[in-house]
Order: C-alpha cells, then structure tokens, then sequence
C-alpha cells in the first residue's frame, strides 16, 4: 500500500476506536513518525494532506530539513532523547520538543529559545519502565520539573508522553497508559496547559486512545519498515 493508503486507513482506525469509546476524532493527532525515512516520503505524506511528523535525531533532521523549506504549514517535533549539546540546534528546528526528561535540558531548551525569540511547547517524557534502554523522568520527579518550566519564559509544558515496554499484546500497555493518564490529570491542577498525552504507537494506539491519549505516534504502519541513515550520533 502507499503512503496515502496507509494514511487513510490509519485515520480510519482511529475514527473507529473513537466512536467505540465516545470521543471526537478531532482529540487525537496522528503524528507520522519519520525517523530513519527519506525526504522523499516525509514529502508523499504532505502531498497526502499530513502535516503532524515527529523525529528522533537532531542531525539527522536537520540533512532532511535543507529539502522542506516549502513545508511551511507542516509541523516537525522532536520525539527522541536529547543531548544537551543539540539543544540550540533543536530550539531551532523544532516546532515543539516532546522528549524532556531533565531540568537541565529544559533549562538549555529555554536558553536557546530565548535567545530565538521562540516559545516552544514542551512535553515530559516519563518512565513508567523498569527496562533500562527507556528514557524518562521518574514519576517523583514531575511536579519539580513542571514547577521549574512554569518560571522558564521560553517554554511550554503542554502535556506528558510514555513509551511502554514492548509487547505483541497491547493491552500488557494499559496500565502505563492509565498510569500516565493519572499522572496528567493530578498535575493538570497546578499547570492547566498540560493537557496533552502523547502515547501509544503503531502495535497498541487502539489501548493508548481508550486511556485517553490525544497524540498517537505511528511510523511502521505509514512508512513500511525503516531505511536506517549513515549519520551521525544520536539527539
């Protein structure tokens, strides 16, 4: 199938598993994750009438954004781990950046923010794994963090993502789901603007749209398996 057929039937999906659960299709973005993907598709996805993409390297997006100037209505987000010697060259490319997980790299995101004259929305990725190649902060942590980039004039906080462990069984993704979801709703109190979840991805978004989620981050099922970059480091 196409990228446009991908697309469209990924749109129906979601629509059905919405109905089910008596939400509007309109509170869950799709976000084509084109990582390790050529300009070539992120641009067939365009002409398909996406606009919502999310990237995993700094370096990386940065080769494939010399080719989509003229995507001035498309939307690009950082979804990976940050390193915080990318974070001026990230406040730069990025639309939004959805993989905070320290106050040091919010700290160097609104820097680099400031001195862009740019506001950049932010979500706090939290661990709710025990595996250890996952990245987060720890649940403890969040109302510290969201505190900090309350006073930060540069940044954002407008919602939480997760990655839970891998599973051929979606539903063994719930209670991460939940568990963010919760975690949301409580901080939600003191930082009305978080309202976003960003979970759920090409095996369980089904599960992540019952739970709540408004962003599911899907790349396999649009794009086909990835063509992996010769680049560099990682974000």
């Amino acid at each position: 199938m196409s990228i446009a057929e991908n697309l469209a039937r990924l749109n129906d999906q979601i629509a059905t598993v919405c109905r089910r659960c008596n939400r509007p299709q309109a509170e869950v973005a799709l976000m084509a994750v084109s990582k390790v993907h050529p300009v070539e598709a992120i641009l067939e996805a365009y002409a398909a009438g996406h606009r919502l993409f999310g990237e995993n390297r700094v370096q990386e997006f940065q080769q494939k954004s010399e080719h989509l100037s003229q995507l001035t209505d498309a939307r690009f987000h950082l979804i990976g781990p940050l390193q915080s010697n990318k974070t001026n060259k990230a406040a730069e490319l990025f639309d939004a950046i959805d993989a905070i997980d320290s106050l040091k790299i919010a700290q160097r995101l609104n820097a680099a923010a400031t001195a862009l004259r740019k506001k950049l929305p932010v979500l706090v990725e939290i661990k709710l794994s025990h595996e250890e190649t996952k990245h987060g902060l720890a649940p403890v942590e969040l109302p510290a963090l969201l505190n900090a980039i309350a006073e930060m004039p540069a940044l954002e906080a407008v919602g939480l993502m997760t990655v839970p462990p891998w599973s051929e069984d979606a539903e063994t993704a719930r209670p991460y789901f939940r568990e963010l979801r919760r975690l949301r709703d409580a901080a939600q109190k003191a930082h009305p603007a978080l309202a976003q979840l960003s979970m759920g991805m090409s095996n369980d978004f089904a599960v992540a749209i019952e739970e709540g989620s408004t962003c599911v981050r899907i790349g396999t099922a649009i794009f086909g398996k990835r063509v992996y970059f010769k680049e560099e480091s990682s974000a």
